[in-house]
């Protein structure tokens, strides 16, 4: 009669020792389980870690860039003032010298025995001033032929010449200081110079 109550107990034992070792194991899992979800925690705070890395390495790069520019811009400077200022120096001096040359140089006077007659006209209304020129023009070594008032309109006082006086009236022009030469109208005289004075004229 003993047997049966000590068969039951160790069954009883026996699940007791399966439940604490399901226990054991659980316990276990569940250890587990919490160090893994750690380690996968601990995952993105290092990958979160080299994002500032990166970070300051840009910053240094920008710098470094921005250094030599001043540098760069420095070296080119010293050969744009050379070239410049070489040939600002050399055709300065060439353009002067032939115009320089040019004034100087008048044409030849011509000879009072190859000068044509003038007449000499007033336009204005100042009275006596074909007379005064005409005596200046004598002085000049001209032949003045007439003096008197010319009517109509002329724009500013001139020396006009015929087909062959140019050289003539230029050089009237300069003795009476007259500004301007023109061929000569229809209604003048083709073998003199004739002087028409308007109100510009200052003598």
């Amino acid at each position: 009669m003993s047997r049966p109550t000590d068969e039951r107990g160790q069954v009883l034992s026996s699940l007791v020792a399966v439940l604490a070792v399901v226990a054991i194991v659980a316990g276990l899992l569940v250890l587990f389980g919490t160090r893994g979800g750690d380690s996968t925690a601990d995952q993105p705070s290092s990958a979160t870690s080299p994002k500032p890395s990166t970070k300051p390495t840009t910053g240094p790069s920008t710098i470094v860039a921005s250094v030599p520019k001043p540098g760069e811009s420095e070296t080119p400077v010293p050969p744009t003032t050379e070239p410049t200022g070489a040939p600002t120096q050399e055709p300065t001096p060439e353009p002067t010298q032939p115009p320089s040359s040019e004034s100087t140089t008048a044409p030849p006077a011509i000879p009072p025995d190859e000068r044509p007659a003038v007449e000499v006209y007033n336009n204005t209304g100042r009275k006596g001033l074909a007379d005064s020129v005409a005596g200046r023009a004598r002085q000049a070594g001209w032949t003045v032929a007439g003096a008197d008032n010319w009517h109509g309109k002329i724009a500013e006082s001139t020396v006009y010449y015929p087909p062959g006086m140019l050289d003539a009236a230029n050089q009237l022009a300069r003795d009476l200081g007259v500004s301007r030469t023109k061929g000569a109208l229809d209604n003048m005289k083709k073998d003199r110079l004739t002087v028409i004075l308007t109100s510009d004229y200052t003598g």
